[in-house]
């Protein structure tokens, strides 16, 4: 099963709505962090925990790390917070966690070509992206059991070959 996140159900892809799109101000990282929790315990209980009890991988593009490092340390020193929150109100983590790492600028310029309208996070600038993959690269060194950095700086074709090599290694 594929799923993404913010959203993934109903509920939570009514959140995504509300955090991805409008003025960077919109919300604070503290109001942030509570969204993106909510939407997570929503997509967890209704998708997540449902495919999962039928013995289905389910792989999603982004979690709690993505938490961690967008609320938790780029946009404050609020990982305290997330960590807590995601403790109590989500209680699991993932099997494998992929981290496409790539130069900055060009995640960048990647993310606004998209023209989504969903691009809250990318109006923050290059300054917040290289935050990111700093916060993202140090996630990786935390957590080596379970996440995997995989060089984004190469030909997609390149890039998901390693994907896909590194879910086979994992079984």
């Amino acid at each position: 099963m594929l799923t993404r996140e913010p959203g993934g159900s109903p509920g939570a892809e009514d959140i995504r709505a509300l955090l991805v799109s409008g003025a960077t101000d919109r919300w604070s990282p503290e109001t942030e962090i509570l969204l993106f929790t909510a939407a997570r315990r929503d997509h967890l209980e209704r998708t997540i925990a449902p495919a999962l009890a039928e013995d289905r991988d389910v792989i999603t593009d982004r979690f709690a790390d993505s938490t961690r490092v967008y609320q938790g340390v780029t946009r404050g020193d609020l990982r305290g917070l997330v960590d807590a929150l995601h403790l109590q109100v989500i209680g699991t983590e993932p099997d494998l966690t992929l981290i496409i790492d790539m130069d900055p600028t060009e995640a960048l310029r990647r993310g606004l070509a998209r023209g989504s309208g969903e691009d809250r996070f990318e109006e923050f600038g290059l300054d917040f992206q290289m935050r990111l993959r700093a916060g993202f690269l140090a996630l990786a060194e935390e957590y080596p059991e379970r996440c995997v950095v995989i060089d984004g700086n190469r030909a997609e074709d390149a890039v998901a070959q390693d994907v896909l090599d590194t879910l086979q290694k994992a079984g």
